[in-house]
């Protein structure tokens, strides 16, 4: 078959890759009025915060990953559960989950806006109200909604489009266009008087009123980004790097471990590759429910992963059940020749969230509190002031202290699977990231929610592009449960990648399952 056209650029000053074309261009833009790749990564963010509310914006979460000439550091800005949070009230009402949909107790304080501010201040070289001038200018102008965002409002039901009524009623189809007044308001506050504009503004006020009692004014005065050091593993010929528990991105590193011992066939599409990577990512994850919480420690868990590396069998499918979910997230990166780069990934967790809307603003609110259990006693059980487990899981590769690429994907409990096949493809195969993210994908899947994978009592399906190779099909002999999904499916992720050379050329990569994506640079 023919592949979707691509977007792909080559560059030795700068480059910018991200799902909407608009939110590249914002990318550029700030990249050509002298701004740095944090300050790209910032302008980026914010115009597609504008423009894909199915996939992220300010009332979501956001984790960071910047190479500097220092080294890798970390951010992250995952909201925490307000202090009326009681999981014995949920417990009481006879659930056994966090509720998925429509109900303010799978809302934490989001932490987007904490987070571009964290990065503003320690790393930005422009004027905030620069930097989100872009997208204040699509939010009050219009902008065409593109085809994504036009299909999922399509599927939001009668109560959640009551909730997000200003989507609903301009986003009818590909090209109509759509204003956020109240996101231009919003945005305007933050870049003249800084967090005291969001969380303590409309958009704050509103979501008390919203809670009823769920958060209190001192959760929202509580900045929810936080410096970290990265988790490191080295794997693939270069040092991988991704953000620790409470994100899943050790998950990555752990199969990147599992898979590069073994003898990976030297083509790709070969079935015996694809088994292979299929039984590391299960064997890394499989137990991912029980063991991620925020105050998990990451190298315990990779030294878990890779005590049972005996454990894979190279000839046929395991029987572990794993965490397979979607999510509706965004991914984006930027660089530069001289080495500062951001991998930074941000998401209202499935779709429009929680299909909330805050409403003096009508920003939409994420469900990030679904990676909360009920479980008395557990890690990862809801409690006010804690993070909830995350998929949100950027990725970035060094070789010694030299930027090798930055990468990473949406995509739910499947970005570490992603994430692993592209690793392998760009460092295992020396890919071009445009080869890299065109190339078929499987994906493990749950039945029901995209959050389910590793949850699913009767284990999880691999699923398998329609481009794939026909010899993937095989695989149903070693014992997987295959199903067949369409060709550059936005469920196999929207992942973007840049890379550098040690020529100093810089080659970037977006992917067309987005439809609108686009990767730029000079």
């Amino acid at each position: 078959m023919t592949p979707l056209p691509h977007s792909s650029a080559r560059g030795t000053e700068h480059m910018v890759a991200s799902a909407d074309q608009l939110a590249t261009r914002a990318g550029d833009l700030t990249f050509a009025r002298g701004g740095n790749a944090v300050d790209a990564a910032i302008a980026t963010n914010a115009a597609i915060a504008v423009t894909g509310p199915h996939l992220c914006g300010m009332g979501g979460d956001l984790f960071a990953l910047i190479h500097t000439s220092d080294g890798v550091v970390g951010l992250n800005a995952s909201g925490r559960a307000g202090s009326g949070s009681d999981p014995a009230a949920l417990r009481a009402e006879g659930m056994t989950e966090m509720p998925f949909r429509h109900d303010i107790r799978s809302v934490t304080v989001p932490g987007c806006v904490d987070g571009w501010l964290a990065l503003h201040r320690r790393f930005g070289s422009m004027p905030l109200s620069d930097l989100l001038a872009p997208a204040i200018d699509l939010a009050e102008q219009g902008f065409a909604a593109g085809p994504l965002l036009a299909g999922s409002i399509a599927r939001v039901d009668d109560r959640g489009r009551r909730q997000l009524d200003e989507l609903a009623s301009q986003a009818s189809g590909t090209g109509a266009v759509v204003r956020r007044p109240g996101v231009a308001r919003s945005l305007r506050s933050v870049a003249e008087t800084g967090r005291d504009g969001f969380y303590g503004g409309e958009f704050g006020s509103g979501l008390l009123e919203l809670g009823g009692g769920v958060f209190t004014e001192e959760d929202l005065a509580t900045s929810q980004a936080d410096w970290v050091d990265p988790l490191a593993a080295e794997a693939f010929g270069v040092d991988l790097h991704t953000i620790g528990p409470n994100s899943q991105g050790y998950l990555t590193l752990g199969g990147a471990l599992l898979a590069d011992p073994l003898d990976l066939p030297d083509d790709p599409d070969d079935p015996q590759g694809a088994h292979l990577l299929v039984e590391a990512a299960k064997l890394a994850g499989h137990d991912r429910p029980d063991a991620l919480h925020e105050h998990a420690d990451g190298n315990e868990l990779l030294a878990a992963i890779t005590e049972r590396a005996g454990r894979l069998d190279t000839e046929h499918a395991s029987i572990y059940a794993a965490p397979a979910g979607a999510g509706d997230t965004t991914y984006l990166c930027t660089a530069e020749v001289d080495g500062l780069a951001v991998s930074l990934i941000q998401s209202n967790a499935s779709g429009f969230g929680s299909w909330l809307a805050e409403p003096n603003t009508g920003i939409n609110l994420h469900n990030r509190g679904l990676g909360f259990n009920l479980v008395e006693g557990h890690g990862a059980e809801l409690g006010p002031g804690r993070r909830p487990p995350h998929t949100l899981s950027p990725a970035l590769a060094t070789s010694g202290a030299d930027l090798v690429s930055v990468f990473g994907t949406m995509g739910g409990d499947a970005q570490p699977q992603i994430l692993l096949q592209i690793a392998a493809r760009l460092f295992r195969h020396g890919h071009s990231p445009a080869r890299a993210i065109n190339a078929p994908r499987w994906a493990l899947s749950g039945p029901s929610t995209g959050f389910d994978t590793w949850t699913a009592p009767t284990g999880q399906i691999v699923d398998l592009e329609g481009h794939a190779p026909d010899a993937w099909y095989t695989l149903a002999d070693r014992g997987h449960r295959i199903r067949r999904s369409p060709s550059f499916d936005s469920g196999f992720g929207h992942a973007h990648a840049i890379t550098l050379d040690r020529d100093g050329v810089l080659a970037g990569a977006a992917d067309p399952r987005a439809r609108v994506s686009a990767a730029t640079g000079r």
